[in-house]
């Protein structure tokens, strides 16, 4: 017996949303989101019971995010956050690093950038991940570790510059 659809939304809404959130702006993010659960929606009937369904709403919101960015512009893959909050006066530190963390996240390659949001916003295997990105698992691996030693960089850079303002 299948888990109620609803039961489904709760449970893994938020990590839907993540990975839309990392690969769009907020606006097309939260329309990846509703298309990824209205296809998911329509598909759930047929979705075996033993299927993992976590990595199968990740497809689904890989998928609406490519269609999202074919349907807009191509730059959008370098505008995925809203624009920032005027200067950074009076924004908590959790809420500047997290900012400052999506920002480096944004400059990563693509594929990258894909390969980190679906490792650890959507708790895929890399296994998983080939399958999503068409690609190797060994290729998943790799643009990992290159995301991750590019993401630290970026963020010791940050820092460099931060400390000499």
């Amino acid at each position: 017996m299948q888990i109620p659809f609803e039961r489904i939304v709760q449970d893994h809404g938020l990590t839907v949303l993540r990975v839309c959130r990392a690969l769009l702006d907020e606006h097309r993010a939260q329309d990846a989101w509703s298309e990824t659960f209205l296809s998911a929606l329509k598909a759930y009937p047929d979705l075996p019971e033993d299927a993992n369904v976590q990595a199968w709403l990740v497809t689904i919101a890989h998928r609406k995010a490519i269609d999202e960015l074919r349907k807009n512009h191509p730059e959008v893959l370098t505008e995925m956050l809203p624009e920032a909050e005027a200067g950074r006066a009076g924004l908590p530190e959790a809420r500047i690093m997290d900012r400052e963390l999506w920002q480096a996240l944004n400059a990563l390659p693509p594929k990258q950038r894909f390969v980190l949001a679906y490792r650890y916003l959507g708790g895929l295997s890399y296994a998983q991940i080939a399958q999503v990105l068409s690609g190797s698992e060994a290729a998943a691996r790799r643009a990992g570790s290159d995301g991750i030693k590019n993401l630290r960089a970026q963020w010791k850079h940050a820092q460099m510059l931060e400390e000499l303002s």
